[in-house]
């Protein structure tokens, strides 16, 4: 059935009217935009959603976010990614999860993020100790069945742990070594079957799941398994997602390992492309920016997870000016600790201010909003599906109440999205055509139900991640001296909370 939001005020982002809001209507036809226009003629027989007073916008995009974590949430602070990792990503004594710990899992993120009017995410999903079939495929079910658009990975690390961490046979004791190479990493034989029956299975399904590649970084992958994996995102069009510099730690670990940046390195590959998307990037130097403006790369700038795990501030008018597209992530579910998407707007709005004396180069509240629909549909390579209200596109859009506290008094919109709404002023969110949350309530699926037998899970889950966590405390005063070593590494460049250049 067709549906016709009548005399709205439409923020489009794209098209004719950009960032400019204007009165007028929106037809959904199937589960695509058909047309936005004022004055448009409603079909006979579409349902009519009423605008008056109401805001229509792009779904929100979360550019990077590892679900993987939703178990954690609220569980970890005050650590660095360097000490948090060894919790949440832990090294020794992990065993697969019940696949229907996993849905619930997903499902937790998948509730929570559709309910704060993000419509569109990208799952870079991790499983300790390795991924597993039927793993990746509770996961998927979970988002088909919230009905949440999502582009999901098989994110893999094929070099021995120790190995990817600068200066760590220095510190480690050897017994522990010897424990961490008990544990084979998996094969690019392997690596690479697996991804390729994931893709078959998934990529496509129900007009809203997406499969991509996602080797976690260039010193955790060997380049045979990233120039592998590179060649199967061109083919199948879609994002080679990776990490590159998220902490200092990360940013030593290029000229030390390598003799070179990590961006370099990666541009010497062939691994800088148009299809490589690159969560994080803050310790990057002005001659790795130009590199990846030069290739047209993506970056998913993560603002709240950056500042809890006391990383730095990715450069992002750098980027922007180099020519890099943007968008804005989570993170994961236990470094930020939510997938709300208007959180993260709020702080990338303010956060490149501190410090930072030049006015003029602040971000805008309008480059906040593109970071999060339309930049964010581009890391995922989407953006000719979703991120702006153009007929055409997937029908993926909020209707939001601007009769509200956080739209009173209303001056900008767009400021107000930015700095004043939190997701409460949501009435509707439309993915692809169909309302799956309508007053605050998930059409789709048992929230209630769901949460409740989650909670129920989680004393057995914790009893035996408390042991987990026990096991890789051994590591905690090693990679405490890295990191003060690391910290005290000259890079020639600092990067904290401005961004001066």
């Amino acid at each position: 059935m067709d549906m016709f939001i009548k005399g709205a005020t439409i923020l489009a982002i794209g098209g004719a009217h950009g960032f400019e809001p204007f009165t007028g209507d929106v037809h959904i036809q199937g589960d695509s935009i058909a047309a936005v226009g004022p004055n448009l003629e409603a079909p006979e027989g579409a349902k009519v959603i009423d605008g008056t007073g109401k805001l229509v916008m792009p779904g929100l995009m979360n550019s990077h976010l590892h679900t993987n974590e939703a178990l954690f949430k609220g569980r970890y602070d005050s650590m660095p990614l360097e000490v948090w990792m060894l919790y949440a990503y832990p090294i020794l004594a992990a065993k697969p999860l019940p696949p229907r710990l996993v849905y619930l899992r997903s499902m937790l993120v998948a509730m929570e993020s559709l309910k704060t009017g993000v419509t569109c995410i990208t799952d870079d999903l991790y499983e300790s100790p390795r991924q597993e079939m039927h793993l990746l495929g509770a996961a998927v079910d979970a988002y088909d069945d919230a009905g949440i658009r999502a582009t999901v990975s098989a994110h893999v690390v094929d070099k021995n742990f120790l190995d990817t961490i600068p200066f760590s046979r220095e510190h480690v004791p050897q017994h522990l070594q010897e424990e961490v190479a008990k544990m084979p990493p998996v094969s690019i034989s392997d690596y690479l079957s697996f991804v390729k029956d994931a893709h078959s299975r998934f990529h496509g399904r129900s007009g809203r799941i997406r499969f991509m590649l996602a080797p976690s970084a260039p010193q955790r992958c060997t380049p045979e398994l990233m120039l592998a994996a590179n060649d199967l995102a061109k083919d199948w069009g879609v994002p080679f997602h990776t990490h590159i510099v998220e902490t200092k730690v990360q940013g030593v670990t290029g000229p030390v390992m390598y003799g070179k940046t990590l961006m370099a390195y990666m541009n010497d590959l062939g691994l800088l492309n148009p299809w490589t998307t690159i969560a994080h990037s803050i310790w990057v130097t002005d001659a790795d920016i130009e590199l990846m403006g030069r290739a047209g790369v993506s970056v998913a700038h993560n603002a709240i997870s950056n500042q809890k795990l006391g990383a730095g501030t990715a450069p992002i008018r750098k980027l922007l000016q180099a020519g890099v597209h943007v968008g804005l992530g989570s993170d994961g579910i236990s470094t930020n600790d939510t997938p709300r998407m208007f959180d993260v707007m709020h702080t990338a709005g303010l956060m490149h201010n501190v410090n930072n004396p030049d006015w003029s180069r602040w971000l805008t509240a309008s480059e906040v909003l593109h970071a999060c629909t339309l930049g964010g549909a581009r890391t995922a390579l989407i953006q000719d599906q979703i991120g702006s209200i153009e007929p055409g596109k997937r029908a993926d859009l909020l209707i939001l109440d601007m009769e509200t506290v956080s739209f009173t008094p209303l001056n900008d919109i767009r400021n107000h999205l930015v700095y004043c709404e939190n997701g409460s002023s949501i009435e509707k969110v439309i993915v692809n055509g169909e309302i799956v949350v309508e007053d605050g309530r998930l059409t789709k699926v048992d929230e209630k139900a769901l949460l409740a037998e989650l909670r129920a899970a989680m004393p057995e889950f914790l009893e035996y991640h408390s042991g987990v966590e026990a096991a890789n405390a051994q590591f905690e005063p090693a990679f405490t001296e890295i990191i003060k070593r690391c910290y005290g590494h000259d890079l020639g460049f600092t990067r904290w909370a401005s961004d001066l250049g």
